[in-house]
């Protein structure tokens, strides 16, 4: 069994990265290190996050516990199931889980589609055909939403392993659809009040 001394807090090596409870991007040289006992190097890190004060494990590999979460937030989306998935989905980068984000993407499509009115129990191709005929995706898009079926086919029911990029470029794209659809509106709607009630 590997055993580790840790060291108390004190400085560190500066380390720049994106916390991944807060998200904000940083430059840490505060935390704890363990040195191997048989070589007495260094392996093992933590830094404390100096905006919300939580700390961040690094190992000998440079890998980050937690990673970072892909994607931003999307405001204003009234459906809570909708802001879970999306936010779930963001949540399975941060833990290398690819797979399980392109399959969340799927089914936040269906998600998405019954948001708008689309009968529930209906198939998956019916619920993206119901957003791409009641332009509830930008124009041009058709190719996204398809590969995004195609995805989580994939994901779903043939044995394959998505990759990091696979499940990035899924969320960028639903990212700017739940911001096409929710947020962006919303905004307007809350300037329009907002001259109304200070003309």
């Amino acid at each position: 069994m590997q055993r580790y001394t840790w060291q108390n807090i004190g400085s560190l090596s500066s380390r720049s990265f994106i916390c991944g409870y807060c998200g904000n991007p940083l430059a840490s040289e505060k935390g704890w290190y363990a040195t191997f006992v048989v070589d007495n190097k260094i392996h093992r890190l933590i830094y404390i996050c100096h905006h919300c004060e939580k700390a961040t494990f690094f190992d000998e590999k440079g890998i980050q516990t937690p990673g970072v979460t892909f994607g931003n937030t999307v405001s204003d989306i009234p459906e809570k199931d909708v802001e879970l998935l999306y936010e779930e989905a963001r949540k399975c980068t941060a833990s290398g889980c690819f797979t399980a984000a392109v399959l969340c993407c799927r089914k936040l499509l269906m998600h998405i589609a019954v948001s708008k009115k689309a009968k529930t129990g209906a198939s998956f191709v019916e619920y993206v055909e119901y957003l791409v005929s009641n332009h509830y995706v930008p124009p041009d898009s058709k190719d996204w939403v398809d590969h995004i079926r195609k995805k989580g086919n994939e994901a779903n029911h043939e044995i394959c392993i998505m990759s990091s990029d696979d499940a990035k470029e899924l969320l960028s794209f639903m990212e700017m659809i739940l911001k096409f659809l929710y947020e962006f509106p919303s905004r307007i709607r809350k300037k329009q009040n907002l001259s109304t009630t200070n003309p």
